[in-house]
C-alpha cells in the first residue's frame, strides 16, 4: 500500500482549480461529436436514409479516442499535457470542419482521425494522468468529477445544437462550433494548465512487490482481462440511448428539440450522481460499485424496450443516468485497488479503450439493428442481452473478490 502518512500532501486549492478547468475543458471538447448524434436524421437522409452510417462516424470517433488516448498519453509524458490539448483542440477544429463536407467519407475521416484518435485522443486519457498527479488524499473524487465532462457535454450541448441545426443545418452548426471550441479550449489550457507536482515519492510502494504473481488467487493478466471484458460489455448498452435517443423520440413523434432535452436530462443526471457513485465506490470498492451499477443499467435498458411516451421517456432517461453513470469510474478504480499503482500508466488508458470501443460497438449496432428492422426494440433488447452478460462478468469478479476477502 502507499505509505503516505508521513509525505507532504500535494493538495491545494490550484489543484481543484485544474481539476475544474479540465472538467470544462472536456465538456467542450465531448461537444463536437454530439453534433452528429443529434443530427443523425438529417445526415442518414443524405445517404438514403441509413442511421448505420452517422452512427458508424461516431463509432469511429469512439474508437480513435481510445486508441488516441494510449498513443498522445506517451506524447503528453515528454512534450506536457499544455501542447496535447492545443493540439488536439486544433484537430478538433480540423475534424469539424471536415466532417461538415458531408457524409460518408469526410464524415469517417473527421470524426475517427482527427475528432477521436488524435483530437480527443490528445485530451481525454492524458487528462486522467495529469489530474492524478495533482491529488493524493481525494484523487478518486478529482477523477469522478473530471470524468464527468463527457456527461456534462451531453446535458448542455444536445438542446442548443437541435436549435442550431434546425436554425442554420448540422454543416454550419459544425463550423461554429469548430470555431467555439478553439476559442474557450486554447486560451485555458494556456492559463490554467501548469506543469503537475513534482510527487514521484507518493507513488512510491512499500509491502508490495512490483509483479505480483497473482490477484485474488488468479493471474493478473485474467482479472485484467476480466476488467476489460466488463467494461467493454457495460458500455455497449451504455451508449445506446445515448445515440439513438433523438432518433427513436422522433421516430415515436416527438419532437428532435424534446429527444435532445431527454438526453439533457439522461446525462445530466449521470453528472451529477457521478459524484455520489464515487463516493459509494470510496466506502464498498469498485468492484461492488460496478456490480450495483450494472444492476440499475440493465433496469434501464428493459425500460427503454417498453416504454413508448414521451413522459415515461424523461423518466426512464433519468433513472438510466442514474443508473450507469458510476460504472467506468469504478472498473477504473477496480484495477487501482487490484493492481500495483506502477502499473496503473498503461492499465488506465487500456480499460479507457475497451471503454470507448464498447461505446462505438453499442452505438453502430443499434444503428445497424435499426436500419434492419425499422425499430428500435430489437437493438435495446441487445443491449439489455449483453448487460446481464456484463452483470455475469462483475459477479464472477466480485464473488471472487468475497472469497479471497473471508479467507
Amino acid at each position: 500500500m502507499l505509505n503516505t502518512t508521513s509525505l507532504p500532501s500535494v493538495e491545494t486549492r490550484t489543484s481543484w482549480v485544474v481539476a475544474s478547468a479540465v472538467l470544462v475543458i472536456m465538456a467542450v471538447a465531448f461537444g463536437a461529436p454530439w453534433i452528429t448524434v443529434v443530427a443523425l436524421k438529417d445526415i442518414a437522409a443524405e445517404v438514403g436514409g441509413e442511421r448505420s452510417a452517422p452512427a458508424f462516424a461516431s463509432a469511429l470517433m469512439w474508437i480513435g479516442s481510445g486508441v488516441g488516448g494510449i498513443l498522445m498519453g506517451r506524447v503528453a509524458e515528454r512534450v506536457g499535457i499544455r501542447f496535447t490539448v492545443i493540439f488536439g483542440a486544433a484537430m478538433i477544429a480540423v475534424g469539424l470542419v471536415l466532417s461538415s463536407r458531408g457524409p460518408t467519407w469526410p464524415l469517417y475521416v473527421g470524426h475517427g482521425l482527427f475528432i477521436g484518435l488524435i483530437g480527443i485522443g490528445g485530451i481525454n486519457a492524458p487528462f486522467y494522468v495529469y489530474v492524478s498527479r495533482w491529488f493524493d488524499r481525494r484523487r478518486g473524487s478529482a477523477l469522478a468529477l473530471i470524468s464527468s465532462g463527457s456527461y456534462l457535454a451531453g446535458a448542455l450541448w444536445p438542446p442548443i445544437f437541435a436549435r442550431a441545426i434546425t436554425y442554420a443545418g448540422w454543416r454550419q452548426t459544425m463550423l461554429y462550433y469548430a470555431a467555439f471550441e478553439l476559442i474557450l479550449i486554447v486560451p485555458a489550457a494556456l492559463v490554467v494548465l501548469a506543469p503537475s507536482p513534482d510527487t514521484p515519492h507518493h507513488a512510491t510502494m512499500t509491502n508490495v512487490p512490483r509483479a505480483q504473481k497473482s490477484i485474488m488467487g488468479w493471474p493478473p493478466n485474467l482479472v485484467f482481462a476480466l476488467q476489460m471484458g466488463a467494461i467493454f460489455t457495460c458500455c455497449i448498452p451504455m451508449s445506446m440511448p445515448q445515440a439513438h435517443l433523438v432518433a427513436f423520440c422522433s421516430d415515436l413523434g416527438i419532437s428532435a428539440a424534446h429527444g435532445a432535452a431527454m438526453v439533457s436530462v439522461l446525462l445530466g443526471a449521470a453528472f451529477f450522481s457521478r459524484q455520489l457513485w464515487g463516493v459509494i465506490s470510496d466506502r464498498i470498492g469498485g468492484l461492488y460499485t460496478m456490480l450495483i451499477g450494472s444492476a440499475c443499467q440493465a433496469v434501464g435498458m428493459a425500460a427503454f424496450v417498453f416504454t413508448q411516451d414521451e413522459v415515461g421517456l424523461f423518466t426512464v432517461a433519468a433513472l438510466f443516468g442514474l443508473g450507469f453513470s458510476g460504472l467506468v469510474p469504478a472498473n477504473v478504480l477496480a484495477s487501482r485497488e487490484l493492481f500495483p499503482v506502477s502499473e496503473s500508466y498503461w492499465r488506465m488508458p487500456t480499460l479507457l479503450l475497451c471503454s470507448g470501443w464498447g461505446m462505438a460497438a453499442g452505438g453502430w449496432i443499434a444503428g445497424i439493428l435499426y436500419d434492419h428492422f425499422g425499430f428500435y426494440a430489437p437493438a435495446f433488447a441487445t443491449g439489455l442481452g449483453v448487460n446481464i452478460l456484463n452483470f455475469i462478468v462483475v459477479s464472477t469478479l466480485a464473488l471472487r473478490r468475497s472469497q479471497t476477502v473471508m479467507a
